[in-house]
Formats: C-alpha cells, sequence, structure tokens
C-alpha cells in the first residue's frame, strides 16, 4: 500500500510551534517562517494566514490575502452548486457525499468553525457507523483522506493518551499499530516507533518490555535512526546504567522538539528515572551511595538529591543512612501485601453482597 504523505497543516503546525519555542535550539525560524508562507500559499490556507499574522505578529499582506479569500470563496460556491444539483436530480448517498466534499475543503483550508458547521451537517445524514467513525476522524484533523479503519483509529487513540499523559495505554495502543500502520496522514513511520518505545519505556514489565519492543521487528527496523532512543531503551532492559542520563537527555531533547511532547517532559523524566532507580535497588538489599551513583556516572550529592526526593514521595521504598553513606531497602513483604489486598477486596466483596442481600429483601 502507497503512504499517505503526511497532511500539510500538520507540518505547519510542527514549523509554528518550533518559530514560537524559542528555547529549542538549533532552529532556522526565518527558514521555516518562509516555509510555513509559502505552504499557506500554495494551498490558499487564509483563515490560518490571518490567525498567525495576528498570534506572530507577521506583517499581513491585505491583497494576498483577499486573493486567497476570493479562490476559497469560488470553490465553495462551486461546491454548493454540487450539492443542489444532487438534492434535485440524485439521491441520499449523493447529497451526503456533496456535502462532505464541502466540509472536506472547509477543513483543509484550515476554516474550522464553518468546517466545523458543515461536518455537523454531514453528520445528521450519516447512519452507518463506519462511516460516522470515518467522518470523526476527519473532523478531528479536518483531512479529506479517509483512512481504513480500525488500525488507524488506534493510532489516533494512542496520541490522545500519550498527549494526556496515559503512557501505559498509549504504549498498548502504538505499539500495537506498528505492524500495519496506515495513519502516515498523522506522521511518518519512524515517529510512530518514537512515540510507542517512549511510552514504552517507563510503562511495560521487562517481560513485556522484551516482547514487544527488544524483540519487535517494527521497532529494531527503525530504532537505530532515533536520536539516544536505543540506547536509553539498552540502558534500561540490560542495566547498562552508566549510559542512562547521556541517552536520556538526547531523547528528551528530541522530546523539546516534539508540538505533542514538549509539555508533559517534567512528569516524563520523573517516571521514568524512577523506573530506573527501582530497578537498579531491587537488586540490593543495601548498597553505598558512592556504588550507585558510580554505576549512573553521576555524583554522591546530586543521586542523594534524587533519591531523597524520590524517598519523601513513597516512590522508592528505601532510606538512606547519611551517616555510613548506605541506601538501605525496605521493599514490602510480597506476601503481607497480598494478604492486605486480599482483605481489602473480601471487604468490598462483603458489603457488596449485604447491598444486593436488603435489595432481594426489600423485593
Amino acid at each position: 500500500m502507497e503512504e499517505v504523505p503526511q497532511d500539510s497543516r500538520l507540518a505547519i503546525a510542527q514549523k509554528v510551534f518550533l518559530i514560537q519555542t524559542k528555547d529549542v535550539p538549533d532552529v532556522k525560524r526565518d527558514e521555516l517562517k518562509e516555509e510555513v508562507l509559502a505552504a499557506i500559499y500554495k494551498d490558499n490556507l487564509a483563515p490560518l494566514y490571518q490567525y498567525l499574522c495576528t498570534e506572530l505578529g507577521w506583517p499581513l499582506d491585505s491583497a494576498r490575502l483577499t486573493a486567497m479569500q476570493e479562490v476559497n470563496a469560488g470553490k465553495v460556491a462551486e461546491l454548493e452548486l454540487k450539492r443542489k444539483d444532487a438534492e434535485e436530480n440524485l439521491g441520499e448517498t449523493e447529497v451526503r457525499d456533496a456535502m462532505l466534499a464541502k466540509a472536506e475543503f472547509l477543513g483543509s483550508v484550515c476554516d474550522r468553525e464553518a468546517a466545523g458547521k458543515a461536518y455537523d451537517e454531514v453528520e445528521k445524514k450519516t447512519a452507518s457507523g463506519g462511516n460516522r467513525v470515518d467522518l470523526l476522524l476527519s473532523q478531528i484533523r479536518e483531512e479529506g483522506a479517509r483512512p481504513a479503519l480500525p488500525r488507524p483509529l488506534q493510532v489516533y487513540q494512542g496520541m490522545l493518551a500519550l498527549y494526556s499523559r496515559q503512557f501505559a495505554a498509549a504504549a498498548d495502543l502504538l505499539l500495537d499499530s506498528t505492524a500495519t500502520f496506515t495513519a502516515s496522514e498523522l506522521f511518518p513511520y519512524s515517529r510512530l516507533i518514537f512515540y510507542a518505545v517512549v511510552a514504552a519505556l517507563p510503562t511495560l514489565s521487562r517481560t513485556e518490555l522484551k516482547k514487544r519492543v527488544v524483540d519487535s521487528p517494527e521497532v529494531l527496523s527503525v530504532i537505530h535512526s532515533l536520536p539516544g532512543v536505543q540506547s536509553l531503551l539498552e540502558a534500561l532492559y540490560s542495566c547498562k546504567y552508566r549510559q542512562f542520563y547521556s541517552s536520556f537527555l538526547e531523547v528528551v531533547a528530541e522530546m523539546g522538539r516534539d508540538m505533542f511532547l514538549r509539555h508533559h517532559i517534567r512528569h516524563y523524566s520523573r517516571e521514568l528515572r524512577a523506573v530506573f532507580y527501582t530497578q537498579f535497588l531491587e537488586s540490593y538489599k543495601s548498597v553505598t551511595l558512592e556504588s550507585m551513583a558510580t554505576a549512573f556516572d553521576v555524583s554522591p550529592a546530586f543521586l542523594d538529591g534524587e533519591l531523597v526526593d524520590f524517598i519523601v514521595a513513597g516512590r522508592l521504598h528505601a532510606k538512606i543512612d547519611k551517616v555510613s553513606g548506605v541506601i538501605e531497602t525496605n521493599r514490602p513483604d510480597a506476601k503481607n501485601a497480598l494478604y492486605a489486598d486480599t482483605l481489602k477486596k473480601g471487604d468490598l466483596l462483603l458489603n457488596r453482597v449485604q447491598k444486593l442481600a436488603r435489595v432481594i429483601d426489600m423485593e
């Protein structure tokens, strides 16, 4: 199957993100601005042009704007004539198709308000479930090309989960999509692998990580081209803690350039560090702070501050003896934890049975 090119508006959005985010290094913002404007002029994205000129303080070319608006108005009028002809001479399916064509066009030129209203009208004439889901995807990205289902829907759901910091759900959905990826209108395949592995690292067990990431042919075909990702995966799965921070900084730098991930860097960083520290300490009943610092290639003072924060937050089951410089682990006993969990669930079940008994007695 031929890969659908990325939606040009998503490419524009990423470039605008880089233009706006001033602390991202090595960004040629003047060149990006020219590329954005060229794409806008090419596709007559008049509403987006107005918005960006206002938002970014770019000078607005009134003549250029008017010319784009006239082209778009002409196309809308043409689509309205097709709809009218379908209403007078054809059937319901042709009327819906004509309405959808108008909605898709309005979305394609970034007229979000008008496109939203047009899609709502189409939805009222859409009966089948498949067409409704298809229509929803079009509304989500305001894109004319409609992908096959259900795999692209998994990618959309996965990205929503990733954006809302549900990393476990995102990893599951995105990794399930790697073998049959057909949502290239969102991003290229290599980016899917980047998102999937990033989501998987702090959430999957070692068994699942090996099965779904380390030994995955789809991941292996791409991961070598992703900055820092392969090294970070090796650091976790192969316990090469010394390369953790160097590879992690590469991945974080790449996340900082991504409009979907940048705002989650601090949270993600904390989650991943907790996973690495926990995995290291699971092998010891006690270990010196100096030894652990050497293993991670950081100073004891830095590591001490890190561990204290996680211990206080309840993320690490350990304590630090400042006098001897020793970290002592105090993991909860598995049998006691299971016993407490069983009691808790038993009490909950008993309460539900008692409530059900009262309902039966009343009847």
